[in-house]
């Protein structure tokens, strides 16, 4: 099954001419940047929180036409890497082993802030934020991780400190996901995994002792886009740590995207639930419900995808439609309606 992040290639032709033209710049290229002409791509963000009211309605909105979902938005005005200490809050102790913890509720009206925080809208009980945001007061909410990939802007800081925590090809060159111009993390040995949940549970860590009751890991399909170098078994391996490391902090830990990924390895990963950008468009929805049943959260960023998940599932799962840049209220480009 062809993955949904592999599928969607926002401005191929766009993307091309700008990678040739960072070459071995690209570390230090600010992600700010990058504005929505690049094909903004919604989970990737460390701006800070931007707290605004909602619209009455956005139910009249209309997502961009022409622009594919399933993308990310690289907005950050200072990213965390600006920073030579560990882009992570301060770790704090494990909990004791009987810490507990539980996915978000089946068929909860959610809604995806991952571009921006804001109060949630009316009715809203399930929201998943960027790491550097804080939890939605009174209502569930998700951490949003890229650990699977460097984060745009957190470039510089990772070959200041982990060089050796980045894919390389035979020829020394750091492997980008051409997709999204992203470096790739080398997760290929048990050493490498080790030292990268070191760096990425630090994060983990910060989002429980913010307050949020689960992860989204991003790029846990990163493999599919490796050249051959990563493979899905050690991707597995590597989420099964981060996961664990979840759990003890008592955070649920939810399969971002990944639709191929077998019910049998999403459990021996540790996965407890399923964040699923627009697997109506692409068919892929009830891969997800194999393995986690009513415990699906599914993004769509068009009309159509939102208009058929909603006739298939409505009731189910949890359903929204966003715009594909996750704006915050008040952008021209806002959308949310859930279903």
């Amino acid at each position: 099954m062809v993955s949904n992040r592999k599928a969607l290639k926002v401005g191929v032709a766009m993307a091309a001419v700008v990678i040739t033209a960072l070459g071995v710049g690209i570390g230090t290229a600010d992600a700010s940047t990058r504005g929505s002409w690049w094909g903004a791509k919604p989970h990737k963000t460390s701006a800070a929180p931007v707290i605004v009211a909602p619209k009455p309605s956005a139910s009249s909105a209309t997502p961009k036409p022409t622009v594919p979902a399933a993308t990310k938005s690289a907005t950050s005005a200072t990213p965390a890497a600006t920073t030579t200490t560990t882009p992570a809050a301060t770790k704090t102790a494990t909990p004791p082993a009987s810490a507990t913890f539980a996915p978000p509720p089946a068929n909860a009206t959610f809604d995806y802030q991952i571009g921006g925080a804001y109060t949630p809208p009316s009715g809203v009980t399930v929201v998943s934020r960027d790491r550097e945001s804080t939890p939605a007061p009174g209502v569930y909410t998700i951490c949003y991780v890229n650990a699977f990939q460097a984060q745009p802007g957190d470039e510089s800081w990772w070959k200041t400190n982990h060089p050796d925590l980045l894919l390389r090809d035979a020829n020394g060159d750091l492997v980008i996901d051409e997709d999204w111009n992203e470096i790739m993390l080398d997760f290929s040995t048990a050493a490498k995994r080790t030292a990268l949940t070191g760096v990425v549970g630090a994060w983990i860590d910060a989002c429980a002792t913010k307050g949020f009751k689960a992860i989204e890991s991003d790029n846990l399909d990163s493999y599919t886009r490796s050249k051959g170098l990563l493979t899905q078994a050690q991707a597995i391996a590597y989420a099964t740590e981060l996961n664990s490391r979840a759990h003890a902090k008592g955070l649920a830990a939810g399969q971002k995207n990944t639709a191929d990924l077998s019910s049998a390895n999403a459990k021996k990963a540790g996965f407890d639930f399923a964040v699923a950008e627009e697997c109506a468009d692409f068919d892929e929805c009830d891969a997800y419900t194999a393995s986690y049943g009513n415990n699906v959260i599914v993004i769509e960023y068009s009309r159509s995808g939102f208009t058929k998940a909603c006739k298939a599932y409505a009731g189910t799962l949890s359903i929204v439609l966003r715009d594909v840049d996750v704006t915050t209220p008040g952008s021209k480009s806002y959308v949310y309606e859930a279903c």
